[in-house]
């Protein structure tokens, strides 16, 4: 028997023991390993952890899903165009500190509830209700920015395309 089928036997009888039953592990003079609910000479007690189990939705709330999709295209069709104002595509601009102000607009203005989100590099920094949104401590380098109306849930509703920009920092080295 290969190791690996002899581990995943091991941890698939492991998992199999009711949590409350006891399991010992026991190494012969070879070194093989074996595992038992009954003790013997020279085997110790193992810890069996309890199983991680997921509970599957139920068909109902899938159909919600469906539901709450619909009404996101609903609220982002309420909106004609979201994009940036500033920085500019391929825009290059030097900053010692790193820090970026992004300005968005969308047309129209947003609805009551509803916030401007800029990611950068596909993570988000920053929420406004304002269209301002200042991130610090970029990084030197080419980034991609975005920005999304985002619900009242924080579901993005909107997105507008993507820009990218350089950062041009001062080097630790000079």
């Amino acid at each position: 028997m290969n190791p690996k089928s002899g581990l995943v036997a091991g941890l698939l009888f492991a998992l199999a023991v009711p949590a409350s039953a006891e399991v010992y592990r026991n190494v012969d003079a070879y070194g093989n390993v074996t595992f038992s609910d009954e003790p013997s000479e020279g085997a110790e007690a193992v810890e069996v952890k309890p199983v991680t189990t997921i509970t599957l939705p139920k068909p109902e709330v899938v159909q919600e899903t469906k539901k709450l999709r619909e009404e996101v295209q609903r609220e982002g069709a309420a909106y004609e165009s979201v994009s940036f104002v500033y920085p500019d595509n391929d825009q290059a601009f030097y900053s010692g500190s790193g820090d970026i102000q992004f300005e968005v607009r969308s047309t129209p203005g947003l609805r009551p509830g509803h916030k401007y989100e800029v990611t950068l590099d596909g993570q988000p920094v920053g929420q406004s209700t304002s269209g301002s949104v200042t991130v610090s401590n970029v990084y030197r380098g080419t980034h991609q920015a975005r920005v999304h109306i985002v619900d009242e849930n924080g579901v993005q509703v909107k997105t507008g395309t993507s820009i990218s920009f350089t950062v041009h920092r001062p080097s630790v080295a000079n």
